[in-house]
This record gives C-alpha cells, structure tokens and sequence, in this order.
C-alpha cells in the first residue's frame, strides 16, 4: 500500500489507542496499544517531508526520521526498520519512554507552524515491533572477528548500546552489571506500565545471542578493581549510571516510612518478575492502602506516584515546590497520572514529616510562590510565610533525584578524574583521564535521558573502536556499523 506524503493536511493527527483507567489502573502493563497497520501508515503519511527536517535536529540520535516515515507510509517496513536501527541501537525503547513532545515531535515543522506534529515515537515502535515479530532482527554477525575484548561497566542504556556496536564491528565484549539481570534502569528503575520487562529482556538475550558475555552480580571494587578489568580487556567502557540518591533533610525524615524512589521501584518490578521481595510483603515498600505522599517533579516521580496507584493506594499525593509548567518530568506523564487520580500539590514543599521512626501520620507542607529568574532563566521558589497545611500520609517518598557515586572510591582508582559534582570528566572522544577508559551516559551527564544514554554508547563504540585500531597500528577510519 502506497501512501501520498503531506497527508497532514487531510489526516488528523492520532496516538495510539490508551487503556481506560479502569483497565490499566490494577496492572502494570503498558498503557498504549501499539498502532495498526492502517494507523501507522495514515500517521507516518502525515509527514511533510520539509527541506529542513527539524526532527531529526530534536532526535539526540538524529534519526533519519522523515526517511523511515516515508518507507513506512509506503508499507516498505523491513527497509524503514533497517534504516532506524542504522542510527540507534534501542529504537523500541526510546520509541516507548523518550518524551518525544520535548525532543522530535516538538520540534517537528508541523508542530511549529501550527499544525499538529507528526506521532514520531509510535511509527518508531511499530517499526521496532513490527521487525521483531516478523524475525527481522537477528543475532549480530560480524564482517570482521576481531581479537581485542571490551570491557563494559554497566548494562544500562548506554551499557547495552555500546555493546551492540561495538559487536557489530567485530569485538569480543563482556558487561559487567551490579544486578542479577541486565537493563539497568530500563529493568528495575522504569514500572511496565511504561516499559514492559520483555521487550528489554529480548533486546539483552539478543546481544548474548551475538556472543556478547553478560556477567551478572559483579560489582567493581568488590569482585574486581578497575585496574583489574582493564588488565582483562584492550578497553573499557564506563557506563554505570548514577545512583546516589538525593534525600530530604528536615524533622522525621529518618523515619522508616520515608523511603527512597529506587528503592521502592526496584522492589515493585522485581515484584513484577516474580521474584520474593520480603521489603514489600512486610509492607514497608507497599503503598496498599496507605496514604502516599510523593516529592519531586522529575519522571521519576510519575512513576512512583503511579506504582502507588496500581498498588492500591488509599490516596495519592505529589508535591512539587514549582508550577505545573516548571515542571521536568513529561507532561503527557502528569496528564497519565492525573487520569488515574493522583492529586497534584504544585508550589508546594515538604517541612516537616510527622510520626516516629517507624511510622508517620503526615507531612507539613508549605506553598511557594515562584521568584525571580536566576542568570540560567530558570525561575526560583520562595516560601509563602503562614502557608503551612497538612497532608495525610503513612508512606512518604524521596523522588529527588540522583547523584553519581564516588567511583574513584568505589573503582579502587583514585587516578581516575571526575568533575566537582562527581560524575566522570571525558573529553570529546568519552575519553576519561586513565588510557584505554571511556564513559558516558549519566555518569558522565548527570541524570538525563535514556536516549541521550544511547547516544554516549555509540559515540563511545565509535571512539573505541578508533582507539584500538591505533593501538593496532592501523589506521584511523570510521567503519561502517552494520546491523
């Protein structure tokens, strides 16, 4: 079936079909439907394949993506997934998380000229999806076996993104991950509802399939020193994340109700997979009929305060000290949890949690009032004096957000150099300060994106790559990563 492009004109713009709240409010599983053929093709028609595809600018990756909505109008959907696995190694993940209204769709000519912009991230997993269920995406097959071994500290995003290059071009790679299964974040950090656990699994069973080898449980520092792998391997990629979390500070925060974001999404997905998680069934990390009081605005927060939910949350209350509009996290998520009855307190900070040190009754909030800009232009906040009120809750929880670990510490490698705030100093090419070292992802960002992650591995693969042809005494080159 062939499609005209520039349908925008006589298609209306269309996501894919959302669960009800009544369905989707008792599961984890995933909110969206994927499209159908039909809807794919009418969406990704809507295209206006401009001159200047802004898209692509927006896409971190820059995806080549009015050349895969075109492929994908015309119904030619082997060559458009080829064509998007060309530029990221993750495409049904960012398909799914990325917020797309931020970066691709929201830079769409469309959206900036008044028209509604085109559903880039649904086309993307439908693609991704589609290549999956037809047997399209195979174990790698490198042109070239090479010798040399890369070592990867870390299988997140950017853990399993360099992996995937990396073996495309021909190494012989190793992850090395602190959790009993690979993913990271993507794993035990993200609920299903947004990120459902197969679709990860399989993309980690395909590296391990391509002769990749996933070491589980390893923690560097404790199971082996930096110096150590790097005796092991040619090269080594840091890709660890951050995982140091913010918390609050104020009367009755030691409480044993107050707890952690990833504490308690850890326990939740591990829930999920089936595993026993004596923390939840003692009731500690369960929101089951409990007043849950969620701080933060990041998209950390909507996943907690939507975890409560669809455990059984008596009530549901998130507490952001700036407006709706300052808010970080994705607006389609606070839109998600609004549906699913999550009440919103916005201007409004924590002063004090009330209880004893092992159960609390409420926190004592207080408004804010949003204050000049700052020389960023990012406004402040200030409290509002007497604008004290109560919010009930037995379960409060930390969304704050993360810091990088002391990996000098940690590594046994004091050698190796980190910014003040502690995430990894690189240069242009994710080269660290130790020869043969590169990082990238949050530990080198601070926390972002999980595309921007992706990104980082594969700058990281290429730049690898160019280092240990060197140290081969070839010559510097730029291969070409086949799928």
């Amino acid at each position: 079936m062939t499609h005209r492009m520039s349908e925008f004109v006589t298609i209306a713009p269309s996501s894919p079909n959302k669960r009800t709240v009544i369905e989707r409010a008792h599961d984890f599983g995933e909110i969206y439907a994927g499209f159908n053929p039909a809807q794919n093709g009418n969406q990704a028609a809507r295209c206006s394949q401009c001159g200047v595809p802004f898209c692509q600018t927006g896409c971190p990756l820059h995806n080549n993506i009015p050349d895969w909505l075109r492929l994908a109008a015309e119904g030619r959907m082997q060559e458009a997934w080829a064509l998007s696995e060309a530029t990221s190694a993750l495409p049904e993940v960012c398909g799914r998380i990325c917020p797309q209204d931020r970066l691709c769709e929201g830079a769409c000519v469309l959206e900036q000229s008044g028209w509604t912009g085109v559903t880039i991230g649904a086309v993307e997993r439908y693609i991704s999806d589609t290549a999956w269920a037809q047997g399209w995406i195979k174990p790698i097959t490198p042109v070239d076996e090479k010798a040399q071994s890369v070592g990867i500290i870390g299988a997140g995003p950017a853990g399993i993104a360099a992996a995937d290059w990396l073996r495309r071009l021909g190494y012989q790679v190793t992850i090395y991950d602190r959790y009993d299964r690979p993913g990271g974040l993507l794993t035990y950090g993200i609920p299903g509802f947004k990120l459902e656990k197969p679709v990860v699994m399989r993309r980690t069973q395909r590296l391990a399939d391509s002769g990749v080898t996933l070491i589980p449980d390893f923690e560097v520092g404790r199971d082996a020193s930096l110096a150590e792998l790097r005796e092991r391997h040619d090269a080594v990629f840091i890709g660890t994340g951050v995982y140091k979390a913010r918390r609050l500070s104020g009367p009755g925060v030691g409480s044993a109700a107050v707890v952690r974001a990833l504490d308690y999404l850890i326990a939740s997905n591990r829930l999920n997979f089936g595993d026993d998680v004596p923390a939840f069934q003692n009731g500690e990390l369960n929101a089951k009929g409990k007043d849950v009081v969620v701080i933060g605005g990041g998209d950390t927060t909507m996943d907690c305060v939507r975890t409560a939910v669809r455990q059984g949350a008596r009530s549901v209350t998130c507490l952001y000290r700036r407006d709706r509009a300052n808010m970080p996290g994705s607006a389609r998520e606070v839109s998600n949890a609004e549906e699913e009855g999550v009440r919103f307190e916005w201007l409004a900070a924590p002063k004090a949690i009330h209880g004893d040190t092992a159960e609390v009754d409420h926190v004592r909030a207080i408004r804010m009032r949003l204050s000049a800009p700052d020389m960023s232009g990012r406004r402040g906040v200030e409290e509002i004096a007497g604008a004290e009120f109560d919010v009930a809750a037995q379960l409060v929880i930390e969304a704050l957000g993360f810091d990088p670990e002391d990996l000098p510490a940690l590594f046994d490698a004091p050698e190796l150099r980190v910014n003040p705030g502690g995430t990894i100093a690189v240069d242009e090419e994710k080269r660290t300060s130790l020869p043969g070292v590169f990082a990238g992802g949050d530990i080198v960002r601070g926390a972002s994106l999980v595309v921007w992650a992706v990104r980082d591995g594969q700058d990281a693969a290429l730049a690898v790559d160019q280092y240990l042809r060197a140290q081969a005494g070839l010559h510097p080159q730029i291969e070409e990563v086949a799928a």
